[in-house]
């Protein structure tokens, strides 16, 4: 939110951070006013969370942006002296920005040859991905020693050349001198086995150590001189030289390899394979920079944060999914220490003063680390300062600097249940149950939050970590307002035109070269705008895709498509609501004859029931919305709805007070698939589910019904609903369903069908769903063949269900090479499953490796398979035989 601010502010009145912090906070305080335009801080994001359909106590809504940092760093202090450091360190520098930025903020750019990259603040477009070797001379004038570069303006700042202690070709030079060819002054030739490879370019290397994090450590390890060569806006400064001062920096870069060539320095030039960094806010190189920082000691924290997931012990926290503990271990096991300062305009201002005393022999501000005092206010700040003047007088000045935005956050669990006051809020919800975020932040916020909780507030801040998958466009791109892919939800619930997209994008602050790619882009993916999908259908199309590994493709055609779900859905409840009657009462599903298909789907029921509350307790979100969305379409609406309409069918050939039973059994039957499916699928679809659940009737034996769906309970599995026989049944039945329309050829026409059946068992099941197999096929008759050489059989096309079962269907005029043909490509599917399955059975170490229950069910199958190759290859002897009686 502060860069969208502080970017709407520097477009519409050229008014930046840099133009006065009293100035400029003004402007932004809780809201700007910009012509009509408003900026309401939190007002998107509440608004956001509302339409998804996101249940919260909005009262305890809260942004990071308060004021509970102080105290964290005072705790910090009072706590252990040795946590809260203040030291010169590199840190990752923003150049547009003027500020330090965390670790996360940098995207790296994998750059292979000589590319020519667009560089904020430049005209032209800047060289990478080039090794440039020049020569320094050396003491005396007599030699020159070539190194070579990347980042060749950074030799200004240059004080050491590194060779390695065994090199032979450099051990006359080990303690001599290079002059630098710009200023003169004496840069000394070390030895150091850890960073040079003798083998690499010259094997000998320039060293910069305030300008690059491996110079750094040798520019600690040999005690050299740091010199800072940039200003904050990325200019040369006086370190640099008059020649250069001034300059921006890739300007200068090209100004050097001028100077070196006409000092005959100059040795060459190379492809270069490299990685660059660029800032994800504003796209600037990042430079690595020394300046003067607080930092947290993150060690110990670390060490019990790690402990926290890994240690069996002292476990706390679950991690979900469990590949990330391992990277969870890694990072903190090799934590640094944390720079908390941020020289920007917004956030918590670091709480430390700086007291200046007459007698300073350095006036600068923050040049002694002693002069520096902590406080939750300018008050206590002030008692500190009193302890070290003793009674000389000082003066005392704020640090400009707040805290990294990550420490902010970091205190979220805490600061949102009124920390460090003992809130009742605090006692009775820290810590926490789930965090849910992005894997991306798993240790940028995540670690810092459990690090901070356990120090801060004695315990983990939360017990379990849920980590969802990023969310890039339908191409796997990673979204950007550049790219013009970012997908915002609430113009997906409510739809918006090309127009309104690219209207967006004009108002937002991206340059004109941008705007026109972001254009271009937005035409190419959403021609039409996106159409109006509602909260429901983009909730479930999110949980459905979290089993796409760490990303998810979002294509917001899958969004429609469950938006059209949603509406079959409506349909479908609305339809069975029609069959239930006018003055229908719900009430127990009691009846003398509880007729098949209520059997199956009360046990089918049951299995969704389980599989969905099991994948939910395990964080199996997709695996939850598959259940549901497959019993609600494939069993409820595909085959129950459908099997049970001879119940409701004026034309239905039975009747009777028994029939009279069973259509009421079907009716009450009907109502509790709708109560418990609504309840089932409510956490995915809350809009939809909870109109439609206000719709059904009540039941007089449940007075006491909640007022919502919401607040009802979940459903739970009823032991005496599981029936194992009937879905076995209802599973023949449905294999014998699909085999017939296999046959069908699509086609309308309802012809006489059969079914050969190879055991009396087999044929005893298929008789007594003859209703069903009848309704949910709908052919013209339904018969069921004990012999294969029944003459009825003549002139049908055969498939088989398995080696009991095969079925006929009556076309007419028999194609008999067509079915021949339908039966090869039948037997040859078949045929591949089990050569995979015998070759699996008889490679060695077989019987000794699986266990014995698993080949017996591998037995058995390999049996089936050819029972099955049989029947089929008997079907094809005897249409082989009318083909060649034909002839």
């Amino acid at each position: 939110m502060s860069k969208q601010l502080e970017a709407k502010l520097a477009k519409l009145r050229a008014l930046t951070s840099f133009d006065g912090d009293i100035k400029f906070t003004n402007a932004v305080e809780d809201e700007v006013e910009v012509g009509e335009k408003k900026i309401e801080v939190g007002v998107v994001t509440k608004n956001s969370i509302r339409f998804d359909g996101v249940c919260l106590k909005m009262n305890h809504y809260k942004e990071t942006a308060e004021r509970e940092g102080h105290r964290a760093i005072d705790v910090i202090g009072e706590e252990d002296g040795d946590v809260l450091k203040r030291d010169h360190r590199l840190v990752n520098w923003d150049c547009i920005l003027r500020t330090a930025i965390s670790d996360i903020e940098v995207d790296y750019k994998d750059i292979k040859e000589r590319t020519l990259s667009k560089v904020p603040g430049y005209e032209n477009p800047v060289e990478f991905g080039v090794l440039t070797s020049f020569a320094y001379p050396l003491e005396g004038g007599l030699e020159k020693l070539v190194v070579a570069t990347t980042r060749v303006e950074t030799m200004l700042g240059d004080t050491a050349i590194a060779v390695h202690p065994t090199d032979k070709r450099y051990s006359h030079l080990h303690g001599k001198f290079a002059i630098h060819p710009f200023n003169g002054r004496k840069i000394p030739i070390v030895c150091d086995e850890i960073l040079v490879d003798p083998a690499f370019g010259t094997g000998a290397v320039k060293i910069t150590p305030a300008h690059d994090p491996n110079d750094f450590e040798v520019g600690k390890r040999h005690n050299l001189e740091f010199i800072s060569i940039l200003t904050n806006d990325g200019r040369i400064n006086s370190n640099g030289g008059p020649e250069f001062e001034g300059m921006p920096r890739f300007e200068a870069r090209v100004a050097l390899i001028e100077a070196l060539k006409k000092k005959g320095l100059y040795v060459g030039a190379q492809n270069n394979e490299m990685r660059l960094g660029l800032c994800s806010r504003t796209n600037d190189v990042v430079e690595p920079m020394i300046k003067p920082q607080w930092f947290v000691d993150c060690k110990d924290m670390a060490k019990e944060a790690l402990d926290a997931v890994i240690d069996d012990k002292k476990k706390k926290i679950e991690i979900i999914p469990k590949q990330y503990t391992a990277e969870w271990k890694r990072w903190l096991e090799n934590i640094r220490d944390w720079c908390i300062s941020r020289q920007l305009w917004w956030g918590h201002r670091i709480p430390a003063w700086y007291v200046t005393f007459e007698d300073d022999h350095l006036k600068e501000f923050g040049a002694y680390k002693s002069n520096w005092v902590v406080g939750r206010n300018e008050e206590e700040a002030l008692f500190e300062a009193k302890k070290i003047a003793n009674g000389k007088f000082f003066q005392m000045s704020q640090d400009p600097d707040v805290l990294d935005t990550w420490f902010s956050s970091g205190l979220f669990p805490l600061s949102v249940l009124g920390w460090p006051n003992k809130s009742e809020d605090f006692k009775v919800f820290y810590p926490t149950s789930v965090l849910e975020t992005g894997h991306d932040i798993l240790f940028f916020w995540v670690a810092r939050m459990v690090m901070l909780g356990m120090k801060l507030g004695g315990d983990v801040p939360f017990r379990k970590i849920y980590l969802h998958p990023m969310i890039r466009d339908a191409h796997g791109r990673k979204m950007s307002k550049s790219l013009g892919n970012v997908i915002d939800p609430l113009e997906v619930i409510n739809g918006i035109s090309l127009e309104g997209l690219q209207k967006r994008l004009e108002e937002g602050n991206l340059d004109p070269n941008e705007l026109a790619v972001a254009k271009e882009g937005q035409k190419k993916d959403y021609p039409n705008g996106i159409t109006e999908c509602g909260a429901d259908a983009l909730r479930f199309a999110l949980v459905s895709y979290t089993a796409q590994s760490d990303k998810i493709n979002l294509d917001i055609q899958r969004v429609v498509g469950y938006r059209q779900w949603c509406n079959k859905l409506w349909q479908a409840v609305i339809f069975a609501m029609g069959k239930l009657g006018d003055n229908y009462t719900p009430t127990d599903l009691a009846g003398k004859s509880t007729p098949f298909i209520c059997k199956w789907i009360l046990s089918v029921l049951n299995k969704a029931i389980s599989k969905t509350v099991t994948s939910l307790d395990s964080y199996e979100f997709s695996d939850a919305a598959t259940a549901v969305y497959s019993w609600w379409q494939f069993q409820l609406c595909d085959v129950f709805i459908e099997a049970a309409k001879p119940y409701f069918s004026k034309n239905c050939l039975k009747s009777g007070p028994e029939f009279d039973s069973e259509r009421n059994v079907v009716r009450n039957t009907l109502w509790v698939c709708l109560d418990n499916g609504l309840r089932l699928l409510h956490p995915f679809m809350p809009y939809v589910t909870e109109e439609l659940w206000q719709r059904l009737p009540q039941a007089d034996a449940h007075p006491t019904r909640k007022s919502s769906i919401m607040i009802s309970e979940y459903p739970t599995v009823v032991e005496e609903w599981t029936n194992e026989k009937t879905e076995a049944e209802m599973d023949l039945v449905e294999s014998t369903r699909k085999s017939l329309k296999s046959l069908s050829n699509e086609k309308c026409e309802r012809r006489p069908s059969f079914a050969l059946c190879r055991t009396k068992e087999i044929a005893d099941i298929i008789r007594s769903r003859e209703l069903e197999i009848s309704t949910l096929a709908s052919f013209s008759s339904f018969e069921v063949i004990l012999s294969e050489t029944n003459a009825k059989l003549d002139e049908c096309a055969v498939a088989i269900v398995n080696e009991h079962l095969s079925v006929y269907l009556q076309l007419g005029t028999l194609n008999a090479e067509a079915e021949l043909e339908k039966l090869q490509k039948n037997r040859e599917e078949i045929q591949k499953q089990h050569d995979i399955l015998q070759k699996k059975m008889t490679a060695t170490g077989y019987e000794q490796k699986v266990p014995l229950h698993i080949q017996e069910q591998n037995a058995t199958k390999r049996d089936k398979f050819e029972q099955e190759l049989g029947i089929i290859v008997e079907a094809m002897r005897n249409l082989e035989s009318k083909i060649s009686n034909g002839n």
